[in-house]
């Protein structure tokens, strides 16, 4: 069988770009079962309660991200539930500990995706957006977008 190569996007948390400013950034590996990975290459997966959190042991989990049993999976099949961990190197996770300490801060995944074969999460240092932040966040999207729209119209019409 071929190697893979390049980059392949599972599926992306969009609530997190809505409710948190995004500071830094990171790319984790994640320890997973066979039926798991399976899984994933389906397509099946969910971000949308998922949360990160470092342990006593200086250790990341993904918690909360729901990664469905894999439908021809037997008796081993896994928890879709269950915590997952994430590999990153030592200084890492000491820096982003360090980051959640401030008060406002959190670490939140964004995506996971294949790169390389291999899974990955980007996840990454974020602070909550206040209620006015996101209205005014969706009201700049708003008029890009019908700026774009006026701009088409305009260009149609020569």
């Amino acid at each position: 069988m071929a190697k893979e190569t390049g980059t392949k996007l599972i599926v992306q948390n969009k609530k997190a770009r809505h409710d948190y400013a995004i500071e830094d950034k990171y790319e984790a590996g994640l320890a997973l079962t066979g039926t798991e990975v399976k899984s994933l290459r389906e397509g099946r997966a969910s971000l949308a309660e998922a949360f990160v959190s470092i342990d006593r042991r200086g250790e990341m989990w993904l918690e909360g991200a729901n990664i469905p049993e894999y439908l021809n999976g037997t008796w081993n099949n896994h928890a879709p539930k269950r915590k997952r961990k994430l590999l990153l190197h030592r200084q890492q996770i000491t820096k982003l500990a360090r980051g959640i300490e401030a008060k406002g801060y959190t670490i939140v995944p964004i995506s996971l995706y294949f790169k390389d074969g291999r899974v990955k999460a980007e996840i990454a240092l974020a602070r909550g957006k206040k209620e006015f932040d996101k209205r005014q966040a969706l009201r700049e999207e708003q008029d890009k977008r019908e700026a774009l729209r006026a701009m088409r119209y305009a260009n149609m019409r020569h």
